[in-house]
């Protein structure tokens, strides 16, 4: 190990931390630690992959962490748990599957276009909450009724979908999820939260076994950057009352698209 070594691992642990900050303001870190590590482990197709499967294992711990600070939300959706979790975790492990074995090339030529959905999903993500605020008024007035059994097939069909993309990619995977519950008709936006965070854990959990089983991930950078994950989420928690919540999406979606540009001209251009 030298200088070199330590600089480069420093500076992946500070993006990590701010990256675990943003996950607990606004969401949207792996915007930020997936390009860092590509950087870092040489900017190759073979990079790419192994950087995707570095980021995942280092801001799971973190997403552990943000499930049990909804325990007692979670506590009073079984019935939602039951219907999306299995659809969740096989589609984490498709997914994660589909990235090993698919040729690197492929994923390379991919990163553009799904960095530039990961920020436009970010940037509608206010949207939906709005909308999502708007059903639970109406839903309090009305009552809530459950979903009739061909939604519910057809949600747990998209969740599949949902989780298949997020074993292969992940970042923005939050607000498709959140469209898929408020399809099911949940209104109640902290248990929505709660459900959210839970399936995205599920999926990244299968993901991460399958891409430790691999052999892709450089787990002395997936080590340093889980830790400093876990304290950036969280002091972010801490201050997040303090910052302007739409402030850092907006910066999180520049800086998407900014990246999201600049691999679609090194890739295409």
């Amino acid at each position: 190990m030298n200088g070199d070594f330590f600089l480069q691992t420093g500076v992946l642990c500070l993006v990590s931390a701010i990256g675990g900050a943003i996950n607990s303001v606004a969401g949207g870190g792996t915007l930020l630690t997936f390009p860092a590590l590509i950087a870092a482990l040489g900017g190759t197709a073979e990079a790419a992959v192994w950087a995707n499967a570095t980021s995942t294992v280092a801001l799971f711990p973190g997403s552990l962490a943000g499930m049990a600070g909804y325990r007692r939300e979670l506590m009073t959706a079984r019935p939602w748990i039951k219907v999306l979790l299995w659809p969740s975790l096989a589609g984490g492990l498709i997914g994660a599957f589909l990235l090993m074995v698919l040729p690197a090339e492929s994923f390379r030529k991919l990163i553009p276009w799904l960095l530039l959905t990961a920020a436009a999903l970010f940037w509608l993500q206010p949207r939906l909450s709005r909308r999502l605020a708007a059903k639970a008024g109406a839903a309090a007035q009305g009552g809530e009724t459950a979903p009739p059994p061909q939604r519910v097939a057809l949600v747990a069909l998209f969740q599949l979908f949902v989780a298949i993309y997020g074993g292969y990619f992940g970042a923005g995977i939050g607000i498709l999820m959140l469209t898929a519950l408020g399809m099911m008709g949940l209104s109640d936006i902290h248990q929505m939260n709660g459900l959210k965070t839970l399936f995205g854990s599920a999926i990244n959990g299968v993901a991460v076994v399958v891409f430790a089983g691999s052999g892709k991930v450089e787990w002395t950078l997936a080590t340093a950057m889980a830790l400093a994950a876990i304290l950036g989420g969280y002091v972010g928690a801490r201050v997040a009352r303090r910052l302007d919540r739409n402030l850092v999406r907006h910066a999180v979606v520049l800086i998407g698209v900014a990246l999201g540009a600049y691999y679609l001209q090194k890739t295409y251009g």
